[in-house]
């Protein structure tokens, strides 16, 4: 039986919009992890407390959900036009992997404060009073991110009374603009089509619209697969056959859109493409006992993250629907009442969202210049992490 002691690690434990994660200094992890590899995500699965059969993370920093298993990285950036170089791992619950594949849209709310905190933006640039723009580099997706983050008495301010449903309590707004976010070099519809016919063993042909922005999504229409738009989580994540049927389609989903060579492969990468679902506006009743009005939104979005429905929204799910929204023909828009708009209130389980994006047209391909939402952050804890100095 080892008895090698405990070693402990600088880390920061925070909330990011809907999602919570820990976060690291590149620098202030042990050498080995401080490059990509088997030792860094062994030593971020024992951080996390996975793989977990029970699927509860009781002995590690996860709180047993696709919110909750996240991972950040951070450093100051070699490039003049970044303030900070930002890393996710999303950490898989019950298998002993960690997702590189995309970037996490809520915790991206978190880096900003993180960075400033932390002394890796340059002091000249953080006002006494006012926001701090903070350029953010996402390594995993390659792109640009930028954070206004709001000071008072040159220290981030963290509380607020910004409102975020799916966050019980208010907090400091911190708005996130995602610049061109396809992923990496690809194009925003790697199919070339607005709406494809996807074709699931076992479910049927199904109308999709796969788009590459915030994070590769395959949006379907509710009423295809029998449902409302309204579901909360218990009626999906309850329902073992119907998790079966949204994992058969994301494969085949993630097949279609170029991301694996076969449907086998899809099980070594949960983290993208995420499956949603829409609908026309309609009355519902959120997760919070809310009485969410159809005319208070302009569709119905659900989403899972991790093969289970997520209780909000993922903050890179929400780039992928303001995207699609702002694109006339796609399932997203037409669920919206179709037209030319740059904005759109979506509702999902736990309420509502209000998410923009500018799209363009440049030599017949889509483009989106950016998309704006608003999040908020919070330092839950911080000090040391501890692992056993075996575990990587």
């Amino acid at each position: 039986m080892s008895q090698q002691p405990q070693i402990r690690i600088p880390a920061t434990y925070m909330r990011g919009g809907t999602s919570k994660g820990v976060f690291f200094k590149l620098t202030d992890l042990p050498e080995a992890a401080q490059v990509p590899g088997e030792a860094r995500d062994r030593l971020l699965m024992r951080v996390i407390g996975s793989p977990d059969p029970y699927q509860k993370q009781i002995d590690g920093m996860g709180g047993a959900t696709s919110s909750t298993s996240k991972t950040v990285i951070l450093s100051r950036s070699e490039s003049p036009e970044h303030d900070v170089d930002y890393l996710f791992g999303q950490v898989s619950i019950d298998k002993a992997f960690v997702d590189w594949s995309g970037n996490c849209g809520n915790l991206s709310a978190a880096v900003g404060p993180f960075a400033i905190s932390n002394g890796l933006v340059d002091p000249a640039r953080i006002p006494e009073n006012g926001e701090a723009e903070v350029r953010i580099w996402q390594a995993n997706i390659g792109k640009t991110i930028v954070s206004r983050v709001p000071i008072t008495d040159g220290q981030v301010q963290e509380t607020g009374d910004f409102e975020l449903d799916g966050v019980t309590f208010p907090a400091a707004e911190v708005p996130v603009a995602f610049k061109d976010p396809a992923d990496g070099e690809g194009a925003i519809f790697p199919t070339g089509n607005l709406v494809d016919d996807l074709e699931v063993p076992g479910v049927g042909t199904l109308k999709a619209t796969m788009i590459n922005a915030g994070i590769p999504t395959v949006f379907l229409n509710a009423d295809e697969l029998g449902y409302t738009g309204s579901e909360l989580q218990e009626a999906i994540n309850g329902d073992a056959k119907a998790l079966e049927m949204f994992e058969t389609i994301r494969a085949h989903g993630a097949v279609k859109m170029g991301l694996i060579a076969d449907v086998s492969e899809a099980a070594a990468r949960q983290h993208t493409p995420k499956v949603a679902f829409v609908a026309p506006p309609a009355d519902y009743l959120a997760s919070s006992g809310k009485q969410v009005k159809a005319d208070e939104v302009d569709l119905l979005v659900r989403a899972l993250s991790m093969g289970k429905l997520h209780h909000a929204m993922m903050g890179t799910a929400a780039v992928a629907i303001a995207s699609a929204a702002a694109i006339e023909g796609t399932l997203v828009n037409l669920a919206a009442g179709g037209g030319k708009r740059n904005a759109v209130t979506f509702g999902h389980p736990s309420g509502t969202l209000r998410v923009g994006a500018e799209a363009s047209l440049v030599d017949g391909r889509w483009v989106i210049d950016q998309a704006v939402m608003s999040r908020s952050a919070r330092v839950l804890m911080e000090g040391w992490v501890r692992v056993p100095g075996d575990s990587f």
